[in-house]
């Protein structure tokens, strides 16, 4: 079999960021890395599912809502894959990004979908290690651009 795109990617030079993993006719995939990889600090279970639920709840209601395909985490828990149409620029991607992970560094109450009728995993949910990861994160992209979205060699 061909070797995939995402494993290509030398993940002892990734950093945290934000990057353009490919692009599939107008579909763009971003890697957003929220921890370096294989340094033994990933991101918790139910620190990675509250984030799950609150990216992609502020995504789908945001003014970009009809172009995100998907949000969601990966499996080395060291970051969320964020698909959107093309329709969404790079910088207007960043800035979408930075909007979500502030929604989710201020968030209190109820973490919207975390009932056990609308959940598979409903007790595992951890706010405020999703709230530490966002604000975490919101500074690692606080000078973030397009020039920055490419995987360095």
């Amino acid at each position: 079999m061909e070797r995939i795109a995402s494993f290509s990617v030398d993940h002892d030079k990734l950093e945290k960021g934000m990057y353009v993993s490919r692009i599939d006719g107008d579909v763009v995939t971003y890697d957003i890395r929220m921890k370096k990889p294989n340094r033994g600090d990933y991101l918790g279970n139910g620190e990675l599912h509250t984030f799950e639920h609150l990216f992609a709840t502020y995504a789908r209601n945001s003014a970009y809502k009809d172009s995100v395909i998907y949000v969601g985490p990966m499996g080395c828990r060291t970051g969320f894959y964020f698909l959107l149409r093309d329709d969404v620029t790079k910088e207007e991607a960043i800035g979408l990004v930075k909007e979500s992970f502030a929604f989710i560094a201020g968030f209190e109450g109820e973490i919207p979908g975390s009932k056990r009728q609308e959940c598979g995993n409903y007790l595992e949910h951890d706010l405020a290690g999703a709230r530490k990861t966002a604000q975490d994160m919101l500074e690692v992209l606080a000078d973030w651009n397009e020039e920055k979205l490419a995987y360095e060699a």
